[in-house]
């Protein structure tokens, strides 16, 4: 990652959260990280790696201190609570398509992490999809 993102360690600070969040929401914005995720997706395929007929679908809990706050003092509005067997948690959820031949991702979703697995679903399968 280090080398991917260009950085020396020994010359610059490691980005801190606040720096990685305005980057993640700058990306959203723009629709970039979606461009980049379709173009690796459209490579994959490209070179027969990525399979199509069945996905697997599921999501994982992304853990926030339940002290996160926005630059207004409150509460980040993408952030809830979500019990989970018999802990709670705090912070989104990335819900995910998986290849079910070859094991790639090809459609993410985040939400907050209230948000029913089953909610997302859908959203998560390909036209082609025979198997989930």
């Amino acid at each position: 990652m280090r080398k991917f993102m260009g950085i020396n360690f020994f010359e610059q600070d490691v980005p801190d959260a606040t720096t990685l969040l305005h980057f993640r929401h700058l990306l959203e914005e723009k629709g970039i990280g979606k461009l980049f995720f379709d173009a690796v997706n459209r490579c994959l395929e490209g070179a027969g790696r990525m399979m199509r007929g069945g996905s697997i679908v599921d999501a994982t809990l992304i853990s926030a201190p339940s002290s996160t706050k926005n630059a207004e003092k409150k509460r980040d509005l993408e952030m809830h609570s979500v019990k989970k067997g018999n802990q709670w948690h705090f912070g989104m959820k990335c819900h995910t398509g998986v290849d079910a031949g070859s094991g790639f991702v090809h459609t993410v979703e985040a939400t907050a992490a209230n948000i029913h697995d089953v909610t997302v679903a859908a959203r998560l399968l390909r036209e082609d999809d025979k198997a989930v």
